[in-house]
This record gives structure tokens, C-alpha cells and sequence, in this order.
């Protein structure tokens, strides 16, 4: 048996996949190497695997592939959880861009865009990840995502520069005055998931001209500094004009993205909400 995770902060996907090519999945909460204890961590485990492998079949190997895991130490937690459980499994780590990059081109070759809370990309050749320009995360970068959209808004908000009507649709919805808007980003954890959580509302009105404005600036941003500048370097620079995106926020924005890329030279050719699927066939040949 093999078993394919596919985790963010708050979600974590599992498909575990027979020698017969039968596939079960189940999805728990995230689990990230950076903010779960060893507790915690075999908690969500002990959920996951049973319902996976409830005839307790031996799993060979495990792909996990996670946001934050710079190295195989800092996955120490949950390399412990999953060992009480597959013991006999050989588990390999892998970080969230290679995810998507495997999703959309396999062992081909294209520029890879992860928009969704946050943002990533990278220029993926021949199954290898060859040049990676840094998010920068929500405050020094992740153009192009949805925190990213929700910070220009909640910026113009606090300035009153959001037209009334906008305005006062926002108020109705969040309810939220200028104090309650900077303790929720200076104050509160999460605030990343606080700003990203705008995105839908705005994304919404995208026939006001305000918003249509406000999120092609957004995008822009992102096509501007990371993806358009993946040719400078690339051997193959038609494959650094095709970019596929992973990513529910890229997803919504996919018409969008098409029409601003064409002023860049680029074309957006594929667009997945979530990497699991393909990753489970990906993974699948050979079985």
C-alpha cells in the first residue's frame, strides 16, 4: 500500500492507494512541522490511518508532502506519529511547491504559481525544480494571493478609500471598525488567514470598478514580480511562458489571470483547485 499526504495549515488530504489500485482518502485538519506538538500531531495521525488501512495492509511508502518543511528534522513530530502506525514504511518529505509542480506538469516542464491563503512559484524543468523566487510570506510579499488581495482592501478601507456602497456592504457583512482591524492583524495570531478571509468578499464584486481595479493590481503584482521573470534563466523558454496554478484563489481569478497574462507574453494553461488528485496518480504508476 502506499499513502500520499497533502497537507497546509489547515488541511491536511490523504489517499492511500492499494496494489490494486483501489483508493481511499480522508481529509483532517493540518498539520504543520512549525506549529503542532507531538500530541497533537499523533491525535490527527491516529485519525487518519485507521480509516485509510482499516484491514491494516502494510504500507510500503509514504510521500508527505507538507507547508514548512524545510528539512527532514524539522518533520521530527510527525515522522514519530506515522512510525507507531506504518512501521515498516519508508516516508519521504517534500515541500508544498514540489506538490504542485508535480500536479500540474509531472515530470515535464512549466512555470509553477501556488495562489491560494498565500503565494509561491517556481520555474519547474524536466521534473526538477530549477529556480524558485521567495514568497516572502504576507508582509514582505505573497503577491497574488489572497491575503494579499485582502491586505489592499482592509488598506483602502482604513483610509476610506473604498467607494461607499462597497463600503457599506463590507461594513454589513464584517462589522468590523478600525480598532477591531488592527488588533485582528497586529494583535491576534492568524492574521494572514484574518486577511485572506476578505478575498471572497471582494472577489464577489468583481463587476464594481473599484474591485476589478483593486485585484488586477493584485495579480498584476505577482505576474510582474515573480512569474514573467521565470524566462530570464529559463532552457526553455516556451515552457517558462506556461503557468499553471494551484490554488482556490488562483482558481477564482483563473479568466482574469489569462487576460493580464497576455500582456506579459505569458499564458495561463491550467488551473487546479488542489493538488491531491493528480499527486494520487502521480504516484499510482508502477503500483
Amino acid at each position: 500500500m502506499l499513502i500520499i499526504v497533502e497537507s497546509g495549515a489547515t488541511k491536511t488530504a490523504w489517499r492511500a492507494v492499494g496494489e490494486d489500485g483501489s483508493v481511499r482518502e480522508v481529509q483532517t485538519e493540518g498539520l504543520s512541522p512549525t506549529c503542532l506538538d507531538r500530541e497533537h500531531t499523533q491525535t490527527i495521525v491516529r485519525k487518519a490511518i485507521p480509516e485509510l488501512n482499516p484491514e491494516g495492509k502494510t504500507v510500503k511508502t509514504i510521500h508527505f508532502y507538507g507547508a514548512g518543511l524545510v528539512s527532514r528534522e524539522s518533520a521530527t513530530p510527525i515522522t514519530e506519529a506515522l512510525e507507531m502506525w506504518c512501521p515498516f514504511a519508508s516516508v519521504e518529505y517534500h515541500s508544498d511547491i514540489l506538490a504542485a509542480a508535480r500536479a500540474l506538469w509531472g515530470n515535464g516542464s512549466g512555470v509553477v504559481a501556488i495562489m491560494g491563503t498565500g503565494s509561491n512559484s517556481c520555474l519547474f524543468e524536466n521534473g526538477e525544480i530549477v529556480r524558485n523566487i521567495r514568497p516572502g510570506g504576507y508582509v514582505l510579499g505573497d503577491e497574488g494571493s489572497a491575503v494579499s488581495l485582502g491586505r489592499a482592501f482592509l488598506a483602502d478601507y482604513i483610509k476610506g478609500l473604498v467607494p461607499e456602497d462597497i463600503s457599506k456592504e463590507f461594513d454589513d457583512e464584517f462589522g468590523l471598525d478600525y480598532n477591531s482591524i488592527v488588533r485582528k492583524v497586529y494583535k491576534e495570531q492568524a492574521a494572514s488567514a484574518f486577511m485572506a478571509s476578505i478575498a471572497p468578499f471582494i472577489t464577489q464584486r468583481f463587476s464594481h470598478p473599484y474591485v476589478q481595479r483593486l485585484t488586477e493590481e493584485c495579480l498584476e503584482g505577482f505576474i510582474v514580480r515573480a512569474l514573467s521573470r521565470y524566462a530570464e534563466t529559463a532552457q526553455d523558454k516556451d515552457a517558462a511562458r506556461r503557468i499553471g496554478v494551484v490554488g482556490s484563489f488562483g482558481y477564482a481569478c483563473r479568466e482574469i489571470l489569462q487576460s493580464i497574462g497576455k500582456k506579459y507574453g505569458i499564458e495561463f494553461v491550467k488551473f487546479i483547485k488542489s493538488p491531491i488528485d493528480e499527486l494520487t496518480r502521480y504516484h499510482s504508476y508502477g503500483i
